[in-house]
């Protein structure tokens, strides 16, 4: 699976607005290809939108943006809200769960690891080893690893049911030793980055 991460900062005060406007236009975006997820940033930096677009390959991902063009009604009219845009396309590691609709929470951890070039096959076979245990904690949503746009990164979503769940389940990790998974003392790891989000009430993923 191929997932398109796209992120959207917005001028402040308008993110409200720039997801009525993503809402109205949706259906006709998805008669091409489902949403996988949207969320809005509540830690990290702030009035930003994240929205997550599955598809089965490479060649999916050009027909359908070949095919949005002709779509009367997308892209919604929200260029009047956006500051700044950034799109990436990611492979799913062989462990990952695919993006699949439902509810895991109401909040979820968007963590990214910007990697020692040639790095990331190290890091996926060393979580390949210890994800599972981790996995029995808190749901995960998606481990996946750059191939278009900002190179070298690992990104992992984790769903928890509030603010206290999350930080009850990552103690409760550290102290059965099932984190971190093991890659920090392979020296790999360059740098690292979070956004605590939230689902906007049309998202697949609540």
């Amino acid at each position: 699976m191929i997932v398109e991460m796209r992120i959207d900062t917005l001028h402040p005060g308008t993110v409200s607005k720039f997801e009525e406007r993503f809402r109205e236009a949706l259906p006709s975006r998805t008669k091409l290809s489902r949403l996988g997820a949207f969320w809005r940033t509540e830690i990290g930096t702030l009035n930003q939108v994240i929205h997550l677009w599955p598809y089965e390959n490479l060649d999916d991902f050009a027909r359908v943006r070949a095919a949005e063009v002709m779509l009367k009604d997308w892209p919604p009219k929200i260029g009047e809200y956006i500051v700044g845009q950034q799109c990436d396309l990611f492979t799913l590691a062989p462990f990952s769960p695919l993006i699949q609709p439902g509810q895991y929470g109401s909040v979820y951890d968007i963590r990214t690891e910007t990697l020692v070039q040639g790095g990331i096959p190290h890091f996926i076979s060393r979580w390949s080893e210890r994800i599972t245990e981790r996995m029995k904690l808190s749901p995960l949503i998606a481990t996946m690893h750059s191939e278009v746009g900002g190179l070298n990164k690992i990104v992992h979503i984790w769903g928890y049911k509030d603010m206290a769940d999350r930080e009850h389940i990552r103690a409760e990790a550290i102290r059965l030793g099932v984190w971190p998974l093991g890659t920090h003392d392979m020296g790999i790891v360059l740098r690292q980055e979070v956004m605590v989000v939230k689902p906007a009430t049309f998202s697949p993923i609540l």
